[in-house]
């Protein structure tokens, strides 16, 4: 339980900024799950279209602090190999 008004402001705070961050990763998510739907399609048109989308969307995560640097840069890799091996 907070003490102080600084500490309660300090639980407001954090609240809305745990929510703006869940609701941001839960972007992250589903571009990549769309990527990764058209990659198991097959359709490289539709795959590659969607990495261009969720690649923005993970190094924006990145700058705001909800992941990782390299997760990023790992996830984009991985995508965009599997996005080049379906030609």
């Amino acid at each position: 339980m907070a003490n102080t008004p600084q500490a309660e402001k300090r639980i407001r705070r954090n609240e809305r900024r745990a929510a703006v961050n869940k609701a941001r990763l839960s972007r992250i998510r589903t571009q990549v799950k769309k990527v990764e739907s058209a990659i198991a399609a097959g359709d490289k048109a539709a795959a590659a279209a969607a990495l261009q989308v969720a690649q923005p969307e993970l190094l924006r995560g990145v700058a705001k602090g909800v992941i990782h640097k390299n997760t990023a840069s790992r996830k984009i890799s991985r995508l965009n190999k599997r996005v080049v091996a379906l030609g």
